[in-house]
């Protein structure tokens, strides 16, 4: 794997998974990534207990290893003079400054960017936020499910106008995750810009601004046409395309179809289903027909699907011309192939040497799979960064009696 970051240094100052996913995805492509951590309690993850459903257990914290994998650690209280000292020291030997902190609570900090721009003219600041930068709600804090999920109509493109309840995220840090990309690739511009101009920029990115982005399509739509996004109605043909849609096997599992051009693949596609009688139906003669007739094709469709078991689907459609796939969960898509040929899943350890298995990083360079290395244990790299920056053992058990560091 290149490490494209190898020689960056980031300093973040930030907790739970937007912001700090994002330094993760840097680490894993090579960038040097120091973490401050709340002198006392560490990062506010270490004490999440479970998430959704779920418990976390098992001898690892793998929410906590997702996003702040290959990272150093120190524990710092920003809230003292001394502690802000170091803080500044470590801004001076940094590129990238990164952090999740509330205007008001940089302010209170003095953490904002004049200020760590007085250790470090040159630091790119990145600010991840819930909803902006400006605006009457700029200082109010959010998460994924708030910002990204629900304000920015994700959450409404999903729901059924007959349900009475409103579908949560499908995974935690679902938003955080799709945001930490978006803060990655807005890290790495600047990189760029102040390579060749020589100007340290500022990055902005928020969970609103991330979600609306991800239903961009969807919302360019819905501005046009001046209607709510909002999901197609259950039965039938979501598109009136019959190669489009979700077919229900005999064993209750699904086969996705996704063949836009129908007039191409129909013939093929129902001759494999077990209908190829329906290749020559006045009804499905072309794309147009087929089109016309979507929801009787769809119907007929998913009557053929009904009679056999998914396995028998995956071999009937192996050589399959057209677009189709499995509706696979999470421990499906891990053993997948695919995921596999790619190394789209990465084995790690803990520093017990605990096993658990992370998704790499969704950008590969030089044609491999960026290694996700362990999170740090809290405040596991203080002492060294603390020598690194010329303190001698006497100053740094000062520090540690006063409280300044863990």
């Amino acid at each position: 794997m290149t490490a494209v970051m190898g020689g960056v240094r980031i300093l973040e100052v930030a907790e739970h998974t937007f912001v700090p996913a994002a330094s993760a995805l840097l680490a894993d492509w090579g960038a040097e990534v120091i973490k401050v951590e709340h002198v006392e309690r560490g990062d506010a993850m270490r004490g999440l207990a479970s998430s959704g459903t779920v418990n976390l257990g098992g001898g690892v914290h793998v929410l906590l290893e997702h996003s702040n994998r290959g990272k150093q650690s120190i524990g710092l209280d920003l809230t003292s003079p001394d502690g802000l000292e170091i803080l500044g020291q470590l801004a001076a030997t940094c590129d990238v400054f990164l952090t999740n902190k509330m205007p008001s609570v940089r302010t209170k900090l003095n953490v904002d960017v004049e200020d760590i721009r007085a250790h470090n003219p040159n630091i790119i600041y990145v600010r991840g936020t819930g909803q902006g930068e400006r605006g009457p709600d700029a200082d109010k804090g959010s998460y994924d499910s708030l910002a990204f999920w629900n304000r920015a109509g994700v959450a409404m493109g999903q729901k059924q106008a007959d349900e009475d309840y409103v579908p949560p995220p499908p995974a935690p840090a679902f938003g955080d995750s799709i945001g930490a990309m978006t803060i990655a690739g807005g890290i790495m511009g600047a990189l760029f810009h102040r390579e060749r101009t020589g100007e340290a920029t500022t990055v902005d990115v928020s969970l609103l601004g991330a979600g609306l982005w991800s239903m961009g399509a969807g919302l360019a739509l819905s501005l046009q046409m001046d209607i709510p996004w909002a999901p197609p109605p259950k039965g039938g043909s979501p598109s009136g395309n019959p190669l489009v849609g979700n077919y229900r096997t005999q064993d209750g599992r699904y086969v996705a179809l996704c063949c836009l051009q129908p007039g191409k693949y129909w013939a093929e596609a129902v001759t494999l289903i077990g209908v190829p009688e329906l290749a020559d139906d006045e009804r499905f003669v072309d794309a147009p027909t087929i089109l016309a007739n979507g929801n009787e094709g769809y119907e007929l469709l998913a009557a053929a699907f009904a009679e056999r078991p998914l396995d028998e689907w995956r071999e009937r459609l192996a050589d399959f011309s057209g677009q189709w796939a499995i509706v696979q969960n999470t421990l499906e898509a891990a053993a997948d192939p695919q995921s596999v040929a790619n190394g789209y899943v990465s084995d790690c350890e803990t520093a017990d040497g605990v096993p658990f298995r992370l998704a790499t990083a969704p950008v590969q360079y030089g044609g491999e799979p960026a290694q996700a290395l362990r999170a740090p244990e809290f405040n596991e790299h203080g002492d060294a960064i603390l020598e690194g920056l010329g303190y001698d053992w006497d100053t740094i058990v000062d520090l540690k009696v006063r409280g300044v560091v863990a």
